[in-house]
């Protein structure tokens, strides 16, 4: 383990409990996860498990909150979120280590993660005030006017790969409209969560944020209890469905951010060494590609192809060598644990088996030993009915497709029941306009890859998800329309 951090057990949470009604408590049944680091096979702490009645718990807390805060004014509500971003900024540092430690992810990613979440609650506090209502003139004796109102109690269930944005942005979108939460850590990813949670318990009126660690019993009462009105996931499409049978029985309303397999399309007349350094970026090498926006399939023109393969692996083989994740230096991290490792192992071994030809990687590597780390992956010669080339891996495996018939092309880019994310490089504009009309995804970037802007609705097509979030119409989602009559 990385010297810079000798006393890393100093930085775990004080308190590891589930939270909920502003305090930490004990399982009720007195179950517990085993958190592990990626980076050596460790154990790193154990954290409670919540079964269906700490969740109930939780709900019940953020329901009693509910009434009082739905009541607190915007100004208020928008200052404890800005108190939130501050906090966030404060301790940076130990909450870039803590994610670094728990997942895998290079220290210096996860630092950039901590600032981005803080802008991202900047924005938030200043986005409430444009959540407004209509007026309807009739006559002149009677009009309409219309509220928007706070849902109630919206459960989050969030994913592993960035622990400590996806927490601070999911946690207090929804209370930014007067919504109370009760939110899901990861069940790999739990320590900044409970980290922040214990830093702001005394920013916030007790039940208005709710953070529980848990699995499957944990998840499946989020998803079904009459208490909840909105239930979100950023998660798997199996996960996705799940929930929504669950949900279906009290007509619960769903946010979905599933899963991915995002097409990277290169025309003949894209700009090589962009091109190149947007193949590389898109892939998302540094969280060893556990991203559900990866560009993981790149379609190559046959005019290109050679060339750009031959510098795109060039650049991946000099930028990303996997190393200690707690390393300032490192640029490539540890797969979250074991489990991730088998799975990209078995679809490297399909690869194989379905032809496509390995030119770099496909193997393991032990910069420290027992951890989890796999080298970066790129496949050439792939064909759109191979598995590597239809089911998401989420690991670092690229697959290069090469393309000479552009309705084919597209056929194959549209085929896969994801649709999240597309890249398109032409410097021609009107071929890369045409072109993002056809690609079948939710964001899609045109000669760049992988950036994320802070109001851009982020959300997929197709099985990759159902409704947007990240903007102002994520929080007109979490409200619900009055209309009021009045006669004069």
């Amino acid at each position: 383990m990385d010297q810079k951090y000798p006393d890393l057990r100093a930085k775990l949470p004080r308190n590891l409990g589930l939270f909920y009604g502003g305090e930490f408590h004990e399982p009720q049944t007195a179950e517990f996860i085993t958190v592990t680091s990626p980076i050596d096979g460790q154990e790193i702490t154990k954290v409670p498990s919540a079964g269906a009645s700490d969740t109930v718990a939780a709900l019940e807390a953020a329901q009693t909150a509910f009434e009082s805060w739905r009541d607190v004014s915007t100004v208020d509500r928008c200052n404890l979120i800005r108190k939130a971003a501050q906090i966030l900024r404060d301790h940076k540092e130990e909450l870039a280590v803590l994610d670094a430690w728990n997942i895998g992810s290079p220290v210096t990613i996860m630092r950039l993660e901590v600032e981005y979440a803080a802008m991202n609650l900047d924005m938030l506090a200043g986005l409430p005030f444009a959540v407004t209502g209509d007026t309807h003139n009739l006559t002149s004796d009677m009009f309409h006017y219309t509220l928007r109102e706070p849902l109630g109690v919206v459960a989050r269930i969030v994913a592993y790969n960035h622990p400590i944005l996806m927490v601070a942005v999911k946690l207090l979108f929804p209370v930014a409209v007067g919504n109370t939460v009760v939110l899901k850590a990861a069940e790999q990813a739990p320590l900044s969560a409970l980290r922040f949670i214990e830093l702001l318990a005394p920013v916030f009126p007790k039940g208005v944020i709710n953070v529980l660690t848990g699995g499957k019993s944990c998840g499946e009462t989020l998803s079904s209890h009459p208490i909840v009105q909105r239930v979100t996931l950023v998660g798997s499409v199996p996960i996705g469905r799940m929930i929504s049978k669950a949900a279906a029985d009290t007509l619960k309303l769903t946010t979905f951010e599933l899963g991915g397999k995002n097409a990277l399309v290169a025309y003949p007349d894209a700009d090589v060494p962009a091109l190149v350094d947007g193949i590389v970026k898109g892939m998302n090498w540094s969280w060893c590609g556990q991203s559900c926006s990866s560009t993981s399939r790149v379609f190559l023109h046959e005019s290109l192809h050679d060339r750009v393969l031959e510098a795109v692996v060039d650049k991946i083989t000099s930028d990303y060598q996997p190393g200690d994740p707690l390393d300032d230096n490192t640029t490539m991290g540890a797969l979250v644990d074991q489990k991730a490792m088998a799975r990209v192992q078995k679809y490297i071994a399909m690869g194989k088996e379905d032809g496509a030809r390995l030119v770099l990687g496909g193997e393991p590597t032990t910069p420290i030993s027992g951890g989890s780390f796999m080298m970066p992956t790129v496949f050439a010669d792939v064909e759109q009915s191979m598995r590597i080339a239809r089911e998401e891996i989420f690991g670092p495996v690229m697959c290069v497709l090469k393309w000479t018939d552009e309705a084919k092309m597209w056929e194959d880019v549209n085929s896969v029941e994801y649709g999240l994310t597309g890249a398109i490089y032409s410097s021609n504009v009107a071929t890369a306009h045409k072109a993002a009309k056809k690609m079948e995804a939710g964001y899609i970037w045109v000669n760049t890859s992988s950036t994320h802007f802070l109001g851009i609705p982020f959300g997929g097509y197709k099985q990759s998800g159902k409704g947007r979030e990240h903007d102002l119409q994520e929080l007109y989602d979490m409200t619900q329309l009055k209309a009021v009559h009045v006669c004069l």
